[in-house]
């Protein structure tokens, strides 16, 4: 597969990121768009230079020219839009996060392999370049040992009730959209979960507009995380080992994280901060990040991979019962 056909299922928001970084990625193209209405998939397929715009998911699951789809719809719709991918042959890259819950992900996961397709859940973050070194260092013990790591991610959705970000029939959750960002970096340098607890503000509609969550992982470390759509966070990670800090100014979207280590000083409650030490990542950020999920996808398929070892289905389940587990405790159930 020198050169990898990918096909965009939907056209919102997310859709147009993906489509930019997916241009910067060697190997990969755009072969085809497809949207629930002809006009909105003829002007992406214009935008971005697509050979082929189709008016219905089904036409473009058909398109012979495209390998792999790309799932960018509401998470709600994320099963219905996998299992007609895979009917049709086609792998699979869905929007985080994979579906609403843990029993529809184990079906989906169940989906991919009675089809014998590749599926990969579209987590950029474990694929990030800065983030997979981080934790590589992190895990070596070059920074010392991790005892707490605070991660927060939210901003203020202005928007109809009928917006996905708004209506829990398509899923509406700050958990499922901002959330999954801390409890997924969490998770990435300081393994799994063994405890979560979680408190929230809730909708007149009863879906989570505020989340904290506290968290014990391996070896007695703590994560204090946050996810809001009610406000603007400052979107920083931050780690305090025993040997000093580790901050990510933004590690929805980082450039480099940096440890600084500290030293005992001349008084007795007095500690100094040492020389500074940049992780940069050993390969370069495609664009937002998303280009290097792209490659991981392409770089699979040429191996003839059924999961990425980055982003394995193990790995999307275990984050998906953590927010199933937390969903209950805050009181929130979507429709059906």
């Amino acid at each position: 597969m020198e050169t990898i056909g990918w096909g965009i299922l939907a056209t919102g928001k997310i859709a147009h990121a993906f489509a930019r970084d997916l241009a910067l990625v060697p190997g990969a193209r755009l072969a085809a768009v497809g949207s629930r209405r002809a006009e909105s998939a003829t002007a992406f397929a214009e935008e971005y230079a697509a050979p082929a715009a189709h008016g219905s998911y089904e036409e473009l699951v058909s398109d012979p020219a495209v390998d792999v789809v790309y799932i960018a719809t509401p998470h709600a719709l994320h099963l219905d839009n996998a299992r007609l991918a895979f009917e049709a042959g086609k792998h699979v890259l869905c929007e985080k996060p994979l579906t609403l819950d843990v029993a529809d992900a184990e079906e989906m996961v169940r989906l991919a392999g009675a089809h014998d397709r590749f599926l990969m859940e579209a987590m950029w973050t474990a694929c990030h370049p800065v983030v997979r070194e981080l934790g590589e260092r992190l895990r070596s013990g070059e920074f010392g040992m991790p005892r707490h790591l605070h991660a927060e991610l939210g901003f203020r959705v202005d928007a109809p009730p009928e917006d996905r970000m708004l209506n829990p029939a398509l899923g509406a959750s700050a958990l499922l959209d901002m959330g999954i960002y801390p409890l997924t970096i969490a998770h990435l340098l300081l393994g799994p979960a063994e405890r979560l607890t979680a408190t929230g503000d809730l909708s007149d509609r009863g879906i989570d507009l505020d989340v904290a969550v506290a968290g014990r992982y391996a070896g007695g470390a703590l994560a204090t995380m946050t996810a809001s759509m009610t406000s603007y966070s400052s979107r920083r990670c931050e780690i305090a080992t025993d040997r000093g800090r580790i901050t990510m100014d933004d590690f929805h979207h980082p450039t480099s994280a940096v440890f600084t280590p500290y030293a005992p000083g001349p008084g007795s409650w007095v500690v100094e901060p040492g020389a500074p030490v940049e992780v940069t990542g050993t390969e370069p950020v495609l664009g937002q990040g998303y280009g290097n999920e792209i490659a991981e996808v392409g770089r699979c398929l040429r191996e003839g991979l059924r999961e990425s070892p980055l982003v394995p289905h193990q790995q999307t389940l275990t984050l998906l019962r953590q927010m199933d587990e937390l969903r209950a405790q805050l009181g929130v159930a979507f429709p059906g």
